[in-house]
């Protein structure tokens, strides 16, 4: 699958030349793996792909990537060791060989000519920038959520993949489960009747600065690469808390990132109901009785809340236009207001929020060079709406924004807070 190909000096090219026309004189036999048989899949078709910060998330994005046929995982990179031993084992253990390479910095995993795509599954500091390298390298790539840090790093991620022509697919793996798109079908078609209100689960309304941690003793470099694990963050002392990707910054500086941590699924997926993909809503309102408001150009609004759902499992959104509503969760299943709405169609129901779909959806788009569902653009402006909503949690008052020129109405504040200072070499 690689487009790259070493180049041969002129004599080794003849010599090359030479001996393979010698061997057209006698008969050749071509091993079926080779060929696609037997259920393999020819070299020529395969996806080449590196693995960076495989850990409990990215253990299980890789066991589904694992699963397809036509991917094969070469290297491993984390910045600790323990972590690379293990994903390596895995990977070994899937080849059947003991040649899955480890690497500390993901730079060095991003120099291989060999490596067509990379799954990114580090801590949320570092998503965007990552990807950015990635992109940069010639790789397309599969990175897990939330995507970015800030508003500005949103736009930065969405431009550098026009740029580069990288597939982009973000982690919200539940765009492709079909009752997920069953129900933003029935929103963004208008079976609903005129979209009045979509609604998206946070999983939490409170935003809170990072801060420091008593320092502990900073262990060996090549167990636990602390500098680089910090990357783009500020830096601090070492704590072992920190090293848990939940304990740390998700964007602005934030930990318990408000909306933004269920949100970059939950109001992705309104956002996609809404024909929002390349926008965002232009009103945002502070925490009321216990839920977000937001309001798109068009008069849409999007409520962000945690209670009053119906048990239909986590991550639940609900979509209500003047003719109906429909309501859905993890557990597959969900509730009409109107069963006229099925007209006549079987959705299938599957439970559990796999991964497996949304990877076969980025794989067929490195093969085809199309968009996946995912998009950076789509990821984009659902984190915009994500961070934006955040902010006006923190800043405890109504925010208006531009969705064109990407900044708010009248409050300097809120503005500063579209980005942040990275350390450097970070960017």
């Amino acid at each position: 699958m690689s487009v790259h190909r070493a180049k041969l000096p002129r004599r080794r090219f003849l010599k090359s030349a030479i001996q393979a026309g010698a061997l057209l004189a006698v008969p050749h036999l071509t091993a079926a793996t080779a060929l696609g048989k037997s259920g393999a899949v020819a070299p020529s078709e395969r996806i080449v792909m590196g693995g960076i910060g495989i850990g409990s998330r990215g253990g299980y994005d890789l066991g589904c990537f694992l699963q397809q046929p036509d991917v094969q995982f070469v290297a491993v990179c984390d910045v600790k060791a323990v972590r690379r031993t293990s994903v390596k084992m895995t990977i070994d253990t899937k080849n059947g060989n003991q040649d899955c390479a480890t690497y500390r910095d993901f730079r060095d995993l991003l120099e291989r000519d060999d490596i067509d795509a990379v799954l990114i599954a580090t801590g949320p500091n570092w998503h965007a920038t990552a990807s950015m390298y990635a992109a940069r390298a010639g790789k397309d790539m599969y990175c897990e959520k939330p995507c970015t840090k800030n508003i500005t790093q949103s736009l930065m991620l969405a431009e550098t993949m026009r740029r580069s022509g990288r597939i982009f697919q973000a982690g919200t793996q539940r765009r492709n489960l079909p009752h997920f798109a069953f129900a933003c079908e029935l929103a963004r078609t208008g079976r609903l009747g005129k979209l009045r209100t979509v609604h998206a689960h946070p999983a939490g309304l409170s935003t809170v600065s990072s801060g420091w941690l008593p320092e502990e003793p900073l262990p060996p470099k090549d167990e636990v690469d602390w500098d680089l694990y910090l990357g783009p963050a500020a830096w601090r002392p070492f704590n072992k808390r920190l090293l848990d990707g939940f304990n740390f910054e998700k964007g602005g500086g934030l930990v318990g990132g408000g909306v933004l941590e269920w949100g970059s699924h939950c109001v992705d997926l309104c956002q996609w109901a809404a024909n929002a993909d390349n926008t965002a809503p232009i009103e945002y309102n502070p925490p009321e009785n216990g839920q977000v408001v937001a309001r798109y150009a068009g008069g849409v609004e999007l409520v962000i809340r945690n209670d009053g759902w119906l048990p239909l499992g986590s991550c639940p959104v609900r979509f209500e236009g003047d003719d109906g509503w429909i309501e859905t969760g993890d557990s597959g299943k969900f509730v009409l207001s109107s069963p006229e709405l099925l007209a006549g169609r079987k959705v299938e129901e599957i439970g559990g929020y796999p991964a497996t779909f949304h990877v076969r959806d980025f794989l067929d788009c490195v093969k085809t060079r199309s968009q996946p569902l995912a998009n950076a653009d789509a990821a984009c402006y659902s984190h915009i709406t994500c961070h934006a909503s955040n902010i006006a949690i923190f800043l405890d008052r109504k925010l208006r924004y531009d969705p064109v020129k990407n900044e708010f109405l009248g409050d300097e504040q809120a503005n500063r807070l579209r980005s942040e200072a990275l350390r450097e070499p970070w960017m």
